[in-house]
């Protein structure tokens, strides 16, 4: 029946896929889902004014402040849909518990059905269960989270969490050029399926709905794992994830939080809420590199800005508030087009 279009969804697509003893070539497209990210939200609240200033390149200065505010909001409660729907109809974080543990709940008690030994489920569990202490630092399989789980087991555990995209790994590269390669050897970082479902877990909410900058929040990691999401979110057509920079030398060890590559330049991305002169590995990435392209993204307003770095090179440093992440394809062509 060539006429008949089958559609399957699930977070064990690709443990299901597996049994398919004769799989149609040719004949299935792949579509990637992701918690909703901030303009998605902003939709879901039915925030018209929200929603058409977003879509200004550049945006106007007097959106910035009420759009940091809805994005505080976006990063405290996070993008799954029933929690959204949730806040859309009581208009209220605090009701937002039984909710965010009943998804949560749901994922580890499905574990077994990622598993592929008893032993496994123990090792996915123990890890869903404690990732969440670990985002935005770069991990070691050997005794996670003080473990006596051994390397292979906890790698092999993240791995098939991977493939369910309920935990990411994010991995480092050093190239300098596209296309970026991944080094797998390398520690990664990890990614959790949703920020707001981090923020539960951590049971960090009640700090966040205090902070006016959500920067400093659970020592500055929450809105590095918000703007990964958001990139995440970017990519419908393949299961990929963002990558982040290293240069491991024995005196000049550096890192920059992102790399994205556009128009054949690999682009250096630090998520940084302090002074342009805390850039040390964004210069040190601009001074190797063969193009004078940065981004900054800052609870700050939006702002391009000419420098150069302590070295002497020029660099155009583009300073993108979070809340235009999803955005950053379109600011990286304003910024080539218009700083050449």
């Amino acid at each position: 029946m060539p006429e008949l279009h089958v559609i399957a969804a699930g977070s064990l697509l690709e443990f299901a896929l597996k049994e398919v003893e004769s799989f149609p070539v040719g004949r299935v497209e792949f579509l990637y889902l992701s918690p909703f990210n901030f303009n998605e939200f902003l939709k879901a609240l039915d925030h018209q004014l929200g929603i058409e200033e977003i879509e200004k390149i550049p945006i106007r200065k007097i959106a910035h402040k009420p759009l940091l505010d809805l994005f505080n909001k976006y990063v405290i409660i996070g993008g799954m849909p029933e929690i959204v729907k949730e806040y859309v109809s009581h208009q209220s974080i605090v009701t937002l518990s039984s909710v965010y543990e009943s998804i949560w709940t749901s994922y580890i008690n499905d574990v077994e059905k990622y598993a592929t030994s008893k032993s496994q489920q123990q090792i996915i569990k123990f890890i869903m269960q404690t990732a969440p202490n670990y985002i935005d630092q770069r991990i070691k399989y050997q005794n996670f989270g003080n473990s006596n789980y051994k390397s292979r087991e906890i790698g092999e555990a993240f791995r098939e969490l991977d493939k369910a995209r309920v935990i990411r790994m994010i991995y480092p590269t050093t190239s300098m050029v596209p296309p970026i390669l991944n080094d797998l050897k390398k520690s990664p970082r990890i990614q959790i399926l949703d920020t707001g479902i981090v923020n539960y877990v951590l049971g960090i909410v009640p700090e966040l709905l205090v902070l006016k900058d959500l920067s400093d929040s659970y020592k500055g990691a929450i809105i590095p794992h918000i703007v990964n999401q958001e990139l995440i979110s970017l990519e419908n057509h393949k299961s990929t994830t963002p990558s982040f920079w290293v240069r491991e030398k024995t005196q000049a060890s550096s890192e920059i939080d992102i790399l994205i590559s556009f128009k054949g330049l690999l682009i250096p991305v630090e998520v940084k809420s302090g002074s342009t002169g805390s850039l040390k590995s964004l210069h040190q990435f601009v001074n190797r590199s063969n193009h004078i392209y940065a981004v900054r993204i800052y609870a700050g307003e939006f702002e391009v800005q000419q420098t150069t770095t302590p070295e002497g090179k020029e660099c155009t440093l583009m300073h993108l508030p979070y809340y235009l992440t999803t955005k950053i394809y379109d600011y990286l062509a304003y910024m080539l087009s218009n700083y050449p």
